[in-house]
């Protein structure tokens, strides 16, 4: 069961990386500047989607719910193909606007949706002690999808690309709906959840720990999104060419998928079993502090853009990242596991697409603001660092309201 949970999150996430390059040269292309644009239309996007999916999640089961949401993304892809293929009629700027939004909607549902199943299939004791090796199949899928797309754009073009990343999709979907059937030994399991549509919104604001989770999102998101919008500025100075730019972002990538697997394999699984969940959540968040801190003191030191506190910025987005999918994603699942199914479903999705949306609208307006301010590097990174910091203290408060407490052995309570 574990070994094809693995290999449907290699599946999802190989298809999402198939395709991530092409989203991510047009940020690079424009640079940070025009992200709190196309976040603000992913953020919109996010919430047209939200109450349909709360619909369907609530009067649909499990196995419907599952193959009408991913029924959707993989009917997408196909409609994209031939709008790729008119690229030069409809405008580079106008399908990629398009294209940047729709991907950053279709990445946020499909993994939530998918560890939405994994919480609804594993009780708290197993959730604990698997995770971190489904979440390596995740990871070797991450990496699986930026050397499809090296291997194939020269021989297929960017259009058909999109139809290998359905195809993933597909596979992922037929495995999922395989686990869902061969774990359906309660009736309760794979029935609709009923309740409202808006019922994930609601418990973001009512429920003590979905609403620890919500914020530690924000600013969890915060420290990834400036990560995220410096390495975009580094990219538009140092890489003119489209190729030079995706192939920049290939890199980074397959150092992330190559450091998360590190982490998942040598430390993840072992310390969340040894130290508890909360390790997994406090431990990437000091981590956090020790590189936006050095991004701080060079910053600070007035090395500029072509300076050493700028080169550490590829660096830190790589080692951030690398900890939130290597250990905090992990642990954080296993927190949901914890939970009512109206929670695992409707607020966990809530939480890790609409809040996280609206966290990179945030964290990129306020930038772009820090910036017209006059703030410098150095200024950003110790207000990041403080950001980091919070998400440490919100961590280890959620452990606490879910009811695990922060040294609990593995064996210590049942879902």
């Amino acid at each position: 069961m574990v070994a094809l949970a693995a290999l449907a999150f290699f599946c999802v996430l190989a298809a999402y990386y198939v395709i991530r390059p092409v989203r991510d040269q047009l940020a690079g292309a424009t640079g940070s500047i025009a992200l709190p644009w196309f976040y603000a239309g992913t953020f919109l996007a996010t919430l047209t989607v939200m109450p349909a999916f709360g619909w369907l999640a609530a009067r649909l089961p499990r196995r419907q719910l599952l193959a009408w949401s991913y029924g959707f993304f993989i009917a997408c892809l196909v409609a994209f193909v031939p709008l790729f293929a008119q690229q030069p009629r409809i405008g580079a700027r106008e399908l990629g606007i398009a294209f940047f939004i729709w991907v950053s909607v279709f990445n946020l549902f499909v993994v939530s949706l998918f560890w939405s199943l994994m919480v609804d299939l594993f009780d708290a004791e197993r959730a604990q002690r698997v995770f971190a090796l489904i979440a390596l199949g995740g990871a070797l899928g991450a990496l699986a999808g930026p050397i499809l797309t090296t291997l194939l754009v020269q021989r297929i073009g960017v259009a058909p690309l999109l139809l290998v990343s359905a195809a993933l999709l597909a596979i992922a979907l037929g495995l999922m709906l395989h686990l869902s059937s061969a774990c359906d030994t309660h009736r309760s399991g794979a029935a609709p959840i009923g309740g409202s549509p808006f019922a994930g919104l609601r418990a973001a604001f009512a429920d003590p720990f979905l609403r620890l989770m919500a914020l530690l999102m924000l600013c969890s998101d915060g420290v990834g999104t400036l990560a995220y919008a410096l390495v975009a500025d580094y990219a538009k100075a140092h890489f003119a060419d489209v190729a030079a730019r995706t192939a920049f972002y290939g890199h980074i990538d397959l150092a992330v998928n190559v450091f998360q697997m590190v982490l998942q394999v040598g430390l993840t699984r072992w310390m969340l079993a040894r130290f508890g969940i909360v390790s997994g959540l406090v431990l990437p968040a000091a981590v956090n502090v020790v590189m936006l801190l050095a991004v701080a003191l060079f910053g600070a030191a007035h090395f500029g853009i072509a300076g050493f506190a700028f080169a550490l910025v590829p660096l830190t987005l790589v080692v951030t990242r690398s900890f939130a999918y290597g250990v905090t994603k992990p642990a954080s699942d296993a927190l949901y596991a914890r939970a009512a199914r109206e929670v695992r479903y409707k607020g966990k999705n809530f939480v890790e697409t609409a809040v996280w949306r609206f966290g990179d609208v945030t964290v990129a307006s306020a930038l772009d603001g820090m910036r017209a301010l006059g703030a410098t590097l150095g200024g950003i990174g110790l207000a990041s660092a403080a950001i980091a910091g919070l998400a440490g203290w919100l961590g280890w408060r959620a452990v606490a309201a879910s009811g695990a407490g922060t040294m609990e052995s593995p064996h210590a309570a049942r879902g």
